[in-house]
């Protein structure tokens, strides 16, 4: 059946948990995940809503593909009204958290109202109930984690919970889960904190039952992950180097964004690389990297396990990240490394540990300081007022500002607000490099077109995993197109963010699209869940999640206006590379965007769109 077909609904003002069926009727329209729990969302909340109020309501959603054999079937969502944004916010998240969910028996845990004081959702299998978090409050993710399996006398638990980014609203704050996974965008742990709610905790054996078709579901599955091992990307370059495999193609392209994006290349890059991470340090002749790590059912395992220099600056008084634990990502990478022009690999990887302990978004925080920096750099804020020398290029700076956002003290009271408030402030907000509030990810829209329509016209803000173009303009998969030119990229933009829907709602990794396209999925869905899931249908699912979070959006208050860039990317051309010359063509391609998704010119959807896709 792919679905429990039971919802958790958890009033946190009356401190009720309370159990209810899962709308079918959606679940047929929108799949799961992603998909339904946004439909409950925007059924439940005023897209007006104050996201830190105790009216906005956090969604924890599974797919039907995860908990099951499906390759990387270990993905949940966490959906709400994101505090960075003020737009929709889905925040997707690996590790075995999401898989456990479904193993207690549970599609969704729905939260709403604030709690009078801190509290945490303990589940075990049928039983949920809400738990006092006085002694949790103030702990970081990495002591919570640990504490609540200690009390319980049970080390399968599985935790997501929030450090005291998000028990202070930093607005970029994520929630952590197995200690290195995150649902990392928008602000979400921003609003669990905001509801007084410090953590879930799951335990569940029931494991997953009612696969609708078993031996057709093990012929999918099988067949899928042989795709997954034969391909170049998904069977020998991600489990090898990870994400951190694009850091010095990207760069050669021409496309890094580098010191808050004046330049679009770093001078080093390759001190920061996935190559740099297998070298071994002259301090003591180990690699950064210790091995690769999966989540819960994956076939890649993409994610790094990476033990910092114990010499460095950064800890050589705190051996408690001594330790193996989460490793650089490409995002996090880029995003404490060339936005700031800071090459030091392992001061890069004591931010993201930070990060990971204290509950941030490595992605909006590093570029957030590129902001800052340059605001520093200008002479528009002090050294004074920063209380370090924010010179780009400073690793120091990084490791204090980190320390000082995750505290709350400080200028990291400024920085905890996001990049497109602190540049306000300060007069200039040109120099936050965002979209609808959130900073961008790890590629220059000048040398990859396609991704500055992805950014511009993403529902959550500017993101990559809503439409990976770099796929196709990149790596030339499924097709490859030409990176430099803005012709065509209408229709990438459209398929990428349709496709990357319905991945999302069936809960598995986006990363599986290296490979997979859609008819890899279907036979899965096919099999496990009841009902019919053609191509036709999947295609539609895709395209109707898409406008219903557009429609949220355009109630919200967004306009046409929001899709866009930052001046720099459209009037600043790159200064090296292959795209040298070159800025992004948005206002050429947004047009044609509106036209190819049935939207009006003010980026409206028509009548007969919605019609067709049942909105």
């Amino acid at each position: 059946m792919g679905w429990n077909r039971k919802v958790l609904r958890v009033n946190l003002t009356a401190g009720t948990c309370t159990p209810e069926p899962l709308n079918m009727a959606w679940a047929n329209d929108y799949l799961g995940s992603r998909g339904l729990a946004s439909k409950y969302l925007v059924e439940e909340i005023d897209p007006k809503v104050d996201p830190l109020s105790p009216d906005n309501k956090m969604i924890m959603s599974t797919g039907p593909l995860t908990g099951t054999m499906a390759s990387t079937g270990g993905r949940y969502t966490v959906v709400t009204k994101g505090a960075l944004t003020n737009a929709i916010a889905c925040s997707n998240s690996g590790g075995f958290f999401g898989a456990e969910m479904k193993f207690a028996g549970w599609d969704m845990i729905i939260f709403e109202g604030k709690s009078p004081k801190p509290v945490y959702l303990y589940v075990e299998n049928d039983k949920a109930e809400l738990r006092d978090a006085a002694h949790l409050w103030g702990k970081t993710c990495w002591e919570t984690e640990a504490t609540i399996k200690k009390s319980h006398q049970d080390p399968l638990i599985r935790v997501s919970s929030i450090g005291a980014a998000g028990e202070n609203q930093v607005l970029f704050a994520c929630i952590v889960n197995d200690l290195h996974r995150a649902a990392g965008r928008s602000g979400v742990g921003a609003v669990m904190g905001s509801k007084n709610l410090k953590a879930v905790a799951l335990r569940g054996t029931k494991g997953v039952s009612g696969i609708k078709d078993f031996p057709a579901f093990l012929a999918a599955t099988n067949a899928a992950k042989k795709v997954l091992a034969d391909n170049a990307v998904t069977g020998q370059g991600l489990p090898k180097y990870g994400t951190q495999v694009l850091m010095n193609v990207i760069n050669e392209m021409g496309a890094l964004p580098t010191r808050n994006h004046r330049d679009v290349q770093f001078e080093d890059a390759g001190k920061i690389s996935a190559e740099a991470m297998h070298e071994k340090r002259p301090t003591d002749g180990k690699p950064h990297l210790v091995t690769n790590a999966a989540c819960f059912g994956c076939t890649i395992a993409c994610g790094r396990i990476s033990k910092i220099d114990e010499t460095h600056f950064s800890v050589k008084n705190s051996p408690k990240y001594w330790g193996a634990s989460g490793g650089l990502e490409y995002e996090a990478a880029w995003a404490l490394g060339a936005a700031n022009g800071v090459g030091d690999l392992e001061a890069l990887q004591y931010a993201n540990l930070l990060c990971n302990e204290h509950g941030m978004d490595p992605i909006s925080f590093g570029a957030t300081v590129g902001a800052a920096m340059e605001l520093y750099d200008l002479g528009i804020i002090s050294e004074e007022q920063i209380g370090v020398d924010a010179k780009f290029g400073s690793a120091e700076a990084l490791c204090k500002l980190v320390e000082m956002t995750a505290h709350g003290e400080g200028f990291g009271k400024e920085l905890a607000v996001g990049s497109a408030r602190m540049c306000a402030k300060y007069g200039r907000p040109e120099l936050s490099m965002s979209v609808k509030s959130q900073e961008f990810p790890a590629y220059d829209s000048r040398g990859i077109q396609g991704m500055g329509l992805t950014y511009a016209t993403s529902n959550r803000g500017a993101c990559h995993l809503r439409s990976y173009t770099v796929a196709s303009e990149v790596l030339g998969i499924p097709v490859k197109t030409d990176p430099l030119v803005t012709e065509g990229k209408a229709d990438l933009v459209k398929a990428f963010q349709d496709a990357t829907g319905v991945f999302d709602a069936a809960g598995i990794c986006v990363f599986t699209s290296f490979a997979w396209t859609l008819a890899d999925v279907q036979p899965q869905v096919q099999a496990a869940c009841e009902g019919d899931w053609s191509m036709e249908k999947l295609n539609e699912v895709g395209e109707r999640i898409w406008n219903m979070e557009r429609q949220f959006n355009l109630a919200a208050g967004f306009t046409a206006a929001d899709d866009d860039l930052p001046p720099r990317l459209k009037t600043e051309p790159a200064k090296t590379g292959p795209a040298k010359g070159l800025v992004n063509g948005i206002d050429k391609m947004k047009p044609e965007y509106y036209k190819v998704r049935g939207w009006d010119a003010n980026g409206v959807p028509e009548k007969a769109t919605l019609e067709r896709l049942g909105l």
